[in-house]
């Protein structure tokens, strides 16, 4: 993340630089040393960041160096936008007084001010502010000598991709036993069995619960046998009305009128009464019952025969929930794992060369599916030995951090991006857990930022559809809906493990939060906000999001 920070900073001083030298402006005087001082500290500091983001996860020195780092290059990103907003004021005065005696015309204003205008002085303000920042600068550059950090050549440019720009792969491996044990459990009733049973899916981040699930929701036995099929996911913060009202709007297509849970819960019980219904509570956290009590109440309403299927990463929540039946899933077994990676890193006939190692890989992903499925999106584009050894070899297989054997291979791929993608993926922290994403909407927020890197004759929304296509053959991104018509992508979401992995990335950089306007808390609000660069509001208006 600080990788990526410090290029868009260095290209923002590249610019500034450029314009300069073109006669655009001029600055106050000894700020031209400074700016110069600055694109040095930065030059030398971005030069050993590939090992000093590798190093942090074992040594809480490096760490910290790379936060405050990460602070002074927001805080210079801000001088700079600053810098930048001052001088098209002044140059649309320019427009504005050369355009009161008569019109005339005048060069367009656009992004990287390229103007036939007097020079223009950069303001003093802005002028002490990176002088004050250089200071700081000095102090994390005399920092960084202290760490002996290695010099490493930085990561190679996007590359268009010869294969298809997204790959599904419509096999799940090493989970038939599964689905038949819980089509089983869901389609079978016994005369012992309550009314209405709960089943659990329990097991750690990324072991392939949701990818179950879905196996038997889309499941034709199971879409003739129940009159009501309801997908519901829960996720973080356990959210009542929320939940009843996606329930509701499942069952009858909307339910934006209403805002109170004692009606949203009657009208679920009247739609299910004397019906079979099947509802997957998708990734539940919550461990306290009053949280589901009154929900649970409202679906007793069922007829017979009727099934709710919760997964989560907690057993105590299947308790919580009521489960009645426990499904505990295991990681892959070898020859399921190997399956799984030869059919995403190779795409197609195996490479004799690269399956000694390649196997090698697959046991450090302990059987996990999303890991397999990572690290063999990464190898998918290296071709040689060396590569595929260098991954192998690579520590960040040792990292002891949360979820372990999920992170090692999320890692790996992310330092595989260059600094215009590691910012671009990072920046989807932003969104909510299990949000549905809008391509267009993501790559305009992505240009609103200036991630996407300029290249002659290319359409910046060009560059952003290449660098979505970049991160979703990576696996960074999920469950794309599709146009009818020519198949482009539409909207997508990130796994909850991927989430969690871009907001480990930024700390507390990104924040998003609904906001109820009857319960709106001015004070705690700016709280949450004390150190975040990146947010996303909701407004909750009379229980109506």
């Amino acid at each position: 993340m600080a990788e990526a920070l410090v290029s868009v900073v260095l290209e923002q001083l590249a610019s500034f630089a450029r314009q300069q030298i073109d006669g655009q402006w001029t600055l106050v005087v000894g700020v031209d040393d400074q700016v110069q001082k600055l694109t040095s500290h930065f030059q030398a500091i971005r030069a050993v960041l590939e090992d000093a983001e590798s190093r942090q996860f074992k040594d809480s020195g490096v760490r910290d160096w790379l936060d405050k780092l990460k602070e002074a290059s927001y805080d210079i990103d801000d001088v700079l936008d600053e810098w930048n907003t001052s001088i098209g004021k002044l140059q649309l005065k320019e427009v504005r007084n050369a355009s009161k005696p008569m019109i005339k015309k005048v060069c367009s204003i656009i992004p990287c001010y390229s103007f036939c205008f007097r020079k223009v002085i950069l303001p003093c303000a802005i002028a002490r502010k990176i002088k004050s920042l250089n200071k700081t600068l000095d102090v994390i550059t005399t920092e960084k000598n202290m760490f002996d950090f290695s010099l490493k050549e930085g990561n190679v440019e996007v590359r268009r991709l010869t294969t298809t720009s997204l790959i599904d792969v419509p096999t799940v491996h090493g989970r038939d036993t599964d689905k038949d044990e819980l089509l089983n459990k869901l389609l079978n009733e016994s005369s012992h069995a309550p009314a209405i049973s709960i089943i659990s899916i329990a097991g750690m981040g990324g072991i392939g619960k949701t990818t179950l699930a879905r196996l038997v929701f889309n499941d034709d036995k199971v879409k003739v046998h129940f009159d009501e099929r309801i997908w519901i996911c829960v996720s973080e913060p356990f959210d009542e009305i929320r939940i009843a009202k996606a329930i509701l709007e499942s069952l009858t297509g909307d339910a934006s009128n209403l805002g109170e849970l004692e009606t949203i819960l009657r009208k679920i019980s009247q739609y299910l009464e004397r019906k079979t219904f099947f509802l997957v509570l998708d990734d539940v956290w919550t461990e306290d019952p009053k949280d589901v009590e009154q929900l649970m109440i409202a679906l007793k309403c069922g007829s017979q025969g009727s099934r709710i299927l919760v997964t989560t990463r907690k057993q105590n929540v299947a308790k919580t929930i009521g489960a009645t039946n426990m499904i505990m899933l295991e990681t892959l077994s070898e020859n399921e794992s190997w399956s799984l990676f030869r059919q995403i890193a190779f795409l197609g006939e195996v490479d004799k060369n690269l399956e000694d190692i390649g196997g090698k890989i697959v046991a450090k992903c302990k059987g996990l599916p999303l890991a397999i499925k990572t690290v063999g999106s990464l190898l998918r584009f290296k071709t040689n030995i060396g590569e595929w050894q260098s991954v192998l070899d690579n520590e960040m297989w040792e990292i002891e951090e949360v979820e372990r054997g999920i992170f090692p291979p999320l890692l790996l791929s992310y330092y595989d991006l260059p600094s215009t993608l590691k910012k671009c993926f990072s920046y989807c922290a932003i969104f909510p857990k299990d949000y549905e994403i809008e391509k267009d909407e993501l790559i305009k927020l992505w240009m609103a930022q200036s991630y996407l890197r300029d290249e002659r004759n290319k359409d910046m929304e060009l560059i952003g559809e290449k660098y979505f296509e970049s991160l979703a053959v990576r696996s960074f991104f999920q469950d794309f809906k599709k146009n009818e018509y020519d198949g482009s992508i539409e909207s997508f979401k990130m796994h909850d493990i991927v989430h969690d992995f871009a907001q480990f990335l930024t700390k507390n950089e990104c924040f998003s939060i609904e906001i109820e306007i009857d319960n709106y808390n001015e004070s705690q609000l700016k709280s949450s906000l004390k150190n975040v660069r990146h947010s996303m509001f909701k407004k909750i208006v009379e229980g109506i999001m």
